[in-house]
């Protein structure tokens, strides 16, 4: 058997999961069941499957992210591609195919979402390794064992009972988010698993079945992926993909098509799509309580409590879910939670900022957090990676005070060109042209004080940048 591809999708925003989720930093990045991203979970849990470098599609936000957090595990993917725009799963899985082709000869595609949760990671890579000498041309589909009557997820119906036949077995249909009546019948029929959103086949069956079933969906993400060029590490779809229609892989193909199959997995699987979910994978002390950050909980229970930058305490709670961040708190029944992509959609029609960003934002040179604000001036803590730099740059609407707190920083301004150590500042002034990098071994940490009239991200001109986002 030739080795497995990974597609691995990475371009959701986990709103479900909000505030600790957020557009620029959602949950794929973000470690909610160990030490590692369920990004780098999806990439650890290949160890036990014979495979080539994983394909994985993002957005364009989300890149440096990707990239880091491969680098992080000394994994170099195949590719990263970057798609324009989001059109759901169907297009995204096509560029990741024909991504694959071009490296090899009709590969195995593994499509996994970058945001599961997995607990019985060895019993997946052999079910992977069953479904890989088994698929033929058809398209494979994971299908979840199921351990109650839930109605967050679609089902699949099978052609054969469960109980009368092992292994992989045609799909008969696949059946939307049921009602908790028809989910208990579904549960107690024997012939219907959760739909994970996990899937295998050739590259050249699903591209084929695609253009059978979507030929305009499939012809655009081919011209498109045939004007892509290459940047930096990643790969760029050319402006065909705007034009592309929206759709995920279940209802363009799979719900179509009449080579579906289906795995039956029991493999502690989770999509973590909610905060119950994330409760029901999480460790719980003696009252039922999954804990994370500084919490002290009394005559609570059943709850998940979050706390991210200070103490958290809890009296008299039962199954509720508590998350704290910087900027925002959440305070929900666990029934409800489902609700919270609601709350999201009404914080952008009141036009916050919370569901954007975390006080905290990542960037490919480091990360920096804001402190204060008023008017006229905000205050920054700023941390650069060892060996990266900023852009050469300028700003038309605010000066920069910089104060060494760690590190070496190595700064231009205009024709100069000089070194900050610990508890050494200097002035940047309006208009000026800078840089500011770290040469050393060591995280280099300052404090920026803004002063202007106007202190918005989008007040810069960049002139070089080793990361492709100059302005000229």
């Amino acid at each position: 058997m030739a080795d497995i591809v990974p597609v691995v999708l990475a371009g959701g925003s986990g709103t479900r999961l909000w505030p600790l989720s957020r557009k620029l930093f959602p949950k794929q990045f973000q470690p909610l069941t160990g030490d590692h991203s369920m990004l780098q979970e999806t990439l650890l849990r290949l160890a036990g499957v014979p495979h080539a470098p994983a394909v994985i599609v993002c957005s364009e936000e989300h890149r440096f992210l990707v990239a880091e957090q491969c680098r992080e595990l000394a994994q170099e993917p195949g590719d990263i591609i970057l798609e324009p725009v989001p059109r759901n799963t169907a297009p995204a899985i096509a560029l990741g195919a024909m991504a694959a082709l071009r490296r090899y000869n009709d590969p195995i595609l593994l499509v996994l979402p970058s945001d599961h949760f997995i607990g019985k990671t060895e019993v997946f890579a052999e079910l992977v390794q069953t479904a890989a000498a088994a698929v033929g041309d058809g398209l494979m589909t994971f299908g979840i064992v199921p351990t109650s009557p839930e109605t967050g997820y679609g089902y699949i119906e099978t052609a054969e009972p469960l109980t009368a036949v092992q292994g992989i077995r045609p799909v008969s249909s696949f059946v939307e988010k049921p009602d908790r009546a028809r989910a208990q019948a579904m549960l107690e029929d024997g012939r219907h698993l959760w739909n994970s959103g996990m899937f295998l086949f050739r590259a050249s069956s699903y591209l084929a079945e695609l253009g059978r079933q979507q030929p305009e969906m499939y012809q655009t993400v081919e011209r498109a992926f045939a004007e892509g060029e290459p940047d930096l590490d990643f790969f760029r779809p050319g402006s065909s993909f705007l034009d592309c229609p929206s759709d995920s892989i279940d209802y363009a193909v799979m719900e179509r098509t009449d080579r579906a199959l289906v795995v039956p997995a029991d493999i502690g699987w989770s999509d973590l799509g909610s905060w119950s979910a994330l409760w029901e994978v999480s460790a719980k002390d003696d009252q039922g309580n999954a804990k994370s950050g500084d919490v002290v909980a009394l005559q609570t229970t059943n709850s998940y409590i979050h706390a991210d930058h200070r103490l958290v305490t809890t009296i008299g709670l039962e199954s509720a879910v508590v998350v704290e961040t910087r900027d925002a708190v959440l305070i929900a029944d666990k029934r409800n939670v489902q609700d919270v992509k609601s709350l999201v959609d009404n914080l952008k029609a009141l036009e916050r900022t919370e569901h954007e960003s975390h006080v905290r934002v990542f960037r490919p040179w480091g990360s920096y957090e804001g402190l204060e604000q008023g008017p006229g001036f905000q205050v920054k803590r700023i941390t650069v990676k060892p060996g990266a730099s900023l852009s050469l740059q300028m700003h038309h609407h605010r000066s920069e005070h910089w104060i060494v707190v760690s590190g070496v920083a190595e700064v231009v301004r205009d024709d100069e060109q000089f070194s900050l150590h610990a508890n050494e500042s200097t002035y940047i002034p309006l208009g000026a042209r800078h840089r500011l990098s770290n040469a050393g071994t060591e995280m280099l940490e300052l404090i920026e004080v803004q002063v202007g009239s106007y202190l918005g991200e989008d007040d810069i001109v960049r002139f070089e940048d080793v990361y492709g986002r100059t302005s000229n």
